[in-house]
């Protein structure tokens, strides 16, 4: 692992805009897929992107890679811009970078369980803070933040992370060891 996982220089800005890039165009391919009954929140398996990135690189990568990456996303679909729900989304793939200097590598079982936790960490923050300042800019109240937002994007990007995230993880870590890096 590299022990400067807190580091941000030229390869991590290269990190940071593929991160971003990728997560942008494939959220967008998915914006569609709206979930019922949840206000302007959408079914996005690539949020697990910037979650990656964040564990792989480095927290300002996958913060970077989820801010800029729903911009991307949302100005594709014609959405608009919701800087509350950019820095959500930057959040959940900063807190995974976090775990870096915890992880032992990509592949064990004890790495993974971790990658995971701090999956859940993030998006419980990012989706939290995104869901309550709907509070504040759009002036709804506190049960439909809750219940109209945060449960649906919470729990449906847990649900992506969880699953999709461990397996970036495997799959970085053979292209690692291939590639002798």
């Amino acid at each position: 692992m590299d022990k400067k996982w807190y580091a941000f220089g030229t390869r991590e800005v290269v990190f940071a805009a593929l991160g971003a890039a990728l997560y942008g165009v494939l959220s967008f391919a998915t914006n569609m897929l709206a979930l019922p009954a949840a206000g302007n929140i959408a079914l996005r398996p690539a949020v697990c992107i910037p979650m990656f990135f964040g564990v792989a690189f480095g927290p300002w990568v996958g913060f970077i890679s989820g801010f800029l990456g729903n911009i991307i996303g949302d100005a594709l679909s014609g959405w608009g811009f919701w800087i509350w729900w950019d820095v959500g989304n930057g959040l959940m793939g900063m807190i995974p970078g976090f775990a870096i200097p915890l992880l032992a590598g990509y592949r064990d079982a004890k790495s993974l369980v971790i990658a995971d936790i701090f999956v859940i960490v993030g998006v419980v923050v990012g989706m939290g803070f995104s869901s309550l300042t709907e509070i504040f800019t759009s002036g709804i109240d506190f049960a439909t933040a809750f219940g109209g937002y945060f449960i649906p994007a919470a729990l449906t990007d847990v649900i992506n992370g969880i699953i999709l995230v461990p397996i970036l993880m495997v799959a970085y870590d053979a292209i690692a060891v291939r590639t002798g890096r």
